[in-house]
């Protein structure tokens, strides 16, 4: 079958376009797909330099969230069936044109809803959703402060929040991302410079923020410690400026500040014991739920580039540079969908489903 080629640990510029063994035929809990497009994430640059948590065995394609369609399922498989839309969760293995993997992390897609439409949603909008409710206990009227807000998780988070009832305040590091944070639901947006927690401070009445849901990392998780209000709740999702930062201790002890990581690999097996399957009925109830606010307009993830199989050096170079507002994807397939080119004159955070 035709996939991207890791042949070796490095540069992302050497995986191209090249020949894998055909996917096997699924278990008797597994579910093989068709695959569209699949995302395009930090996570997939550490994976092909060798730097992830986990190491695929050479050679493999890399990629962990896909969209596109059923076409086998093993005998145990009750909630999907083959033709059904589907996004689905991998550790590797989704740039590739098909894809076998357990159904405890394939999601059935509502027929009125596109499959680019549906792609951010498992991982941006999960990790979102369980950073702010699984371990931040998100309460409506909470003052809600997001840093990296221009990205897929950050933006997933002002949607959400929004949705809840918080009071959303933004960090971006640009005019369109900042722009992107407000048009989804955030109250203020400012940049994540040297003044981050006076207009925190200034924006909420001098109470700061309740919860922090910080993707960045570096200075900017530093300066949010400030912007904290007494008895906040900090989570930390990942380290998009490159640096993982050192943590105030003093100021979390005086401020009463509780401070939680959040994994999201945890839930959709990337631990090296793999859990999926004790977190899938939470798992499935909440990516329902999400669908069914994608459906109803309470929230509305958007890829907002989609680029050619051959374009993955080009879509990672825009994402590590910081340019992209919201969600990337490469296409694997144009059996249902034509390849879409980069779209940077889309308006910041959306883009029209294909």
């Amino acid at each position: 079958m035709r996939a991207l080629v890791c042949h070796r640990h490095g540069p992302v510029e050497d995986v191209r376009p090249g020949e894998l063994p055909d996917a096997p035929p699924p278990g008797p809990d597994e579910v093989t797909i068709a695959v569209e497009h699949a995302s395009v994430s930090h996570a997939t640059k550490l994976l092909i330099e060798g730097s992830y948590q986990s190491r695929p065995p050479l050679p493999f394609a890399p990629g962990t969230e896909a969209a596109g369609r059923v076409v086998a399922c093993g005998a145990n498989v009750t909630r999907i069936k083959p033709g059904d839309k589907v996004v689905a969760l991998a550790r590797w293995g989704c740039y590739a044109e098909r894809l076998t993997v357990p159904e405890a992390t394939v999601y059935p897609v509502p027929h009125d809803l596109p499959l680019l439409t549906a792609l951010p949603i498992p991982i941006s909008y999960g990790t979102a959703w369980g950073a702010l409710l699984w371990r931040a206990a998100l309460q409506p009227g909470e003052v809600v402060l997001v840093l990296g807000a221009g990205s897929g998780v950050g933006l997933a988070a002002v949607e959400i929040a929004s949705a809840l009832g918080a009071k959303v305040l933004a960090c971006a590091s640009s005019d369109a991302k900042r722009e992107a944070a407000l048009a989804a639901g955030a109250m203020h947006a400012f940049p994540a410079d040297d003044g981050m927690a006076r207009a925190v401070k200034a924006a909420s009445g001098g109470r700061g923020a309740d919860v922090v849901l910080d993707a960045v990392g570096g200075d900017a998780f530093e300066r949010s410690v400030r912007a904290a209000a007494a008895n906040a709740r900090i989570v930390s999702v990942g380290f998009a400026s490159g640096r993982v930062p050192d943590v105030p201790l003093n100021l979390l002890l005086v401020k009463n500040i509780a401070l939680h990581g959040f994994f999201f690999g945890r839930y959709i097996g990337w631990t090296p014991v793999d859990e999926r399957n004790v977190h899938a009925p939470m798992m499935q109830r909440t990516l329902s739920t999400l669908f069914d606010w994608a459906r109803n307009k309470r929230i509305r993830p958007a890829v907002t580039a989609v680029y050619p199989i051959t374009g993955l050096a080009a879509a990672l170079a825009a994402l590590e540079s910081r340019q992209v507002v919201g969600k990337v994807a490469i296409t694997i397939t144009t059996e249902t969908n034509p390849c879409l080119p980069p779209t940077p004159g889309a308006p910041p955070g959306r883009a029209a489903p294909a």
